[in-house]
């Protein structure tokens, strides 16, 4: 059942997606060669906790922490670690914010030092079909109109985008219906409605979309070895457009 949201309710989404976004704009300042995720995720329950906020993931099925770190190969899901990020690695700190009850979920892929051409690129490629996505997320339009934006285009940039992991709805759950799949047919699925709120979270990798999963059962991989990226903001539909609630 999808859950719509109410304008106030809407407002108090973007309550936390401005913390969340703020927080970002910290991180940002923060990668560098030599930092490890492990710091980046005691900042962000730091943060989080000086805000009136509080990581909505951890705990979360037994995950232990207030971030997501996946760097270079991994997808998604991977574990903040005490290893040094390395000049020319890429990085996406994920996260969900709670804000007195109501979340927030945004995902930022950052480049560590000097990247090469080919990241570089992936990242920027990335981020325009997240916002090509997000261009879709209106009143009358469906589902696949998001998924077609992004896959046509990350994949006439020599890229492919994962079929394993999607977007979804949020509100006072972190995974609502619909779910939000970041490939497909335009014209096809869900018509979108005023109230709706998603993630639209496309991951995208170098070569092939395929995963494998590591034995920790969390941490998910290109299947290749291939770099993927992903840029992730939450998304309220309503009747001025798409509202990113995510972004300061």
């Amino acid at each position: 059942m999808i859950i719509v949201k109410s304008k106030s309710e809407i407002a108090q989404m973007k309550e936390a997606g401005t913390i969340l976004a703020l927080c970002h704009q910290e991180i940002a300042k923060m990668i560098r060669p030599g930092i490890t995720s492990w710091e980046i995720d005691l900042f962000v329950e730091k943060f989080l906790q000086e805000h009136g906020a509080t990581p909505e993931q951890k705990g979360f099925n037994g995950y232990q922490y207030a971030t997501c770190a996946s760097v270079n190969d991994v997808i998604c899901h991977g574990f903040p670690k005490k290893e040094p990020l390395l000049n020319g690695d890429i990085v996406t700190i994920d996260m969900v914010v709670n804000l007195n009850g109501w979340l927030a979920d945004s995902a930022w892929s950052y480049r560590v030092g000097t990247v090469s051409e080919v990241a570089d690129k992936l990242l920027r490629v990335t981020e325009e079909s997240l916002m090509r996505g997000i261009a879709q997320a209106k009143i009358g339009n469906r589902m696949g109109d998001i998924g077609y934006a992004i896959q046509s285009y990350v994949e006439s940039e020599g890229f492919s985008a994962v079929r394993d992991f999607v977007g979804h709805g949020i509100g006072q759950d972190m995974h609502e219906e619909p779910q939000v799949p970041h490939y497909g047919l335009p014209n096809r699925g869900i018509r979108f409605t005023e109230g709706m709120v998603i993630t639209i979270e496309p991951m995208i990798n170098e070569h092939a979309y395929q995963t494998k999963l590591d034995g920790d059962g969390w941490t998910a991989r290109t299947l290749d070895g291939g770099l993927s990226a992903q840029y992730e903001h939450t998304i309220a539909i309503t009747s001025d457009g798409p509202l990113i609630l995510t972004q300061l």
